[in-house]
């Protein structure tokens, strides 16, 4: 999918998010005071980071869809990435201090249950929050966004602890009054656990870790596949945000002119885009063949 194409596509859905947790925070900030609903206070917070993440989200896209520049030869794919990253940070921060706010009502001596219109505006944003989770990560995967995926995932948190504020809430309605902060504890575990799992997934992209064994074979396999080409060696592929980045060696007939040498490596070069729509750039270095079982050049070239 070309760039801009992209980034509409992560846009539209970014707008979609923020205007939707805009309308839940306020209600559910307003309710929670009013019906005195220590989770649906939590669950508000945690709306009002969803649409901090989200304003960050549209920065980092509209970054990272730049096109390449003397500074960045490469581009800015790698900005998702460090977007995906930021995000993680702020859900690990939200899960701390709504836990935190959660163990402050434990500790008082006696707890107020919560009015039951809390219970519907809970109802309300499950509904609405797991809908923009299936949205976001049904785009994100078509596009390979880490960055929008993980803004989905806030989504899909903000559905679990909207889960647990209305368990807690109701809970707290039919006399276990203490059921509604342990509800914000258990809303603050499970943004907790997510905001980790986003932050060592960012990590490991940073790190230039290498894709799946099933993408390096398919490269290796589109680049062999290419006319001239007699092996392929050394293929080392990084992540660079949604995009990969190729590096290679090839092997061909000693006996060919350079320039056919070098459309060798151009038709492998264009093999590999065909057949993998996310490889930004293939790097190739040409070596003559010798195949190991052979003796001679015309038997090396054989063995295509």
């Amino acid at each position: 999918m070309e760039d801009q194409a992209r980034y509409k596509e992560a846009k539209k859905v970014s707008i979609i998010s923020l205007s939707v947790n805009i309308f839940l925070t306020i209600v559910k900030a307003i309710v929670g005071v009013l019906s005195g609903s220590t989770a649906l206070i939590a669950d508000a917070l945690h709306s009002a980071s969803d649409l901090f993440g989200t304003i960050i989200l549209l920065q980092g896209l509209k970054i990272a869809h730049k096109p390449a520049d003397a500074s960045h030869p490469y581009g800015h794919h790698r900005a998702e990435t460090i977007t995906s990253k930021i995000l993680a940070l702020i859900l690990i921060v939200t899960a701390l201090g709504i836990g935190y706010e959660a163990y402050k009502v434990l500790q008082q001596p006696s707890i107020t249950p919560p009015e039951t219109m809390a219970i519907y505006v809970a109802i309300i944003s499950i509904i609405a929050k797991e809908a923009l989770y299936r949205y976001a990560v049904k785009i994100g995967k078509k596009i390979k966004s880490s960055a929008l995926i993980a803004d989905a995932w806030h989504n899909r948190t903000d559905a679990l602890s909207s889960i647990a504020a209305l368990i807690g809430i109701t809970g707290a309605i039919y006399g276990y009054a203490i059921m509604d902060p342990l509800a914000g504890l258990i809303v603050a575990a499970l943004i907790l656990k997510t905001g980790i799992s986003i932050y060592r997934q960012a990590i490991v992209a940073l790190m230039d870790t290498a894709p799946s064994q099933k993408v390096l074979k398919e490269i290796r396999t589109a680049a062999f596949e290419a006319k001239g080409v007699k092996e392929v060696q050394d293929v080392k592929v990084r992540q660079y945000g949604s995009k990969f980045i190729v590096d290679m060696k090839i092997c061909v007939n000693p006996k060919i002119t350079v320039e056919e040498g070098h459309g060798a490596a151009a038709r492998a070069k264009e093999n590999i885009k065909d057949m993998n729509g996310d490889v930004q750039d293939v790097l190739i270095h040409v070596n003559p063949c010798l195949h190991p079982t052979a003796k001679t050049c015309d038997e090396c070239s054989k063995y295509k």
